[in-house]
């Protein structure tokens, strides 16, 4: 029972820190990735695909990506969606190849960048606590309905701060690390 709970609260966590990478990787920094793409849908014959479903993304050099589109008709469609997406970009195409160089970060945008990937570190935290919370609550079902004894209550609880404070700690890795990327110039 109690390995269940803290099997449970641990996949759940790893799950949040997931999620966080995730939202992370979509916030821009100075350098191209193609990951700054993920969230582009581009209407393929009615239906939204991922843009990495109609083409081939890369980079060229630090600062541009290249975009290869399988079906040349789909290149306005392709470049129409990056336009309309948030991302301010400014894509340029030649056949069914389309470039998309990534302007350079100012100084204010990048300290904005840095509020909002402090925010999505702490909906993380938040998160982490959540599943901590909803951890306890069940180990203290258990004791009440006398399952378990009041040393493995303790025992299953610190065990649940462990995981936690061990997740909130790469949470906090993972936000200094996209904090010196982001004031990378």
């Amino acid at each position: 029972m109690i390995n269940e709970i803290k099997d449970d609260a641990q996949t759940r966590m790893s799950k949040s820190i997931d999620a966080l990478k995730s939202q992370l990787s979509k916030v821009r920094t100075g350098r191209a990735h193609p990951s700054i793409l993920n969230g582009i849908t581009v209407s393929y014959y009615g239906t939204n695909t991922p843009l990495n479903q109609v083409g081939n993304i890369g980079t060229e050099d630090s600062r541009t990506l290249s975009i290869t589109v399988f079906d040349a008709t789909m290149v306005k469609a392709v470049e129409k969606a990056i336009m309309m997406s948030d991302l301010g970009l400014n894509p340029q195409s030649a056949g069914t190849n389309i470039r998309i160089p990534l302007p350079a970060l100012t100084e204010e945008r990048r300290k904005s960048l840095i509020k909002v990937v402090r925010a999505d570190a702490e909906q993380g935290r938040v998160a982490i606590r959540n599943i901590r919370r909803d951890a306890n609550g069940d180990i203290k079902a258990l004791l009440k309905d006398k399952e378990i004894g009041e040393d493995d209550d303790r025992r299953a609880q610190d065990e649940i701060q462990k995981m936690t404070d061990t997740c909130i700690k790469q949470i906090d890795t993972i936000l200094s690390d996209k904090e010196k990327d982001l004031m990378e110039v």
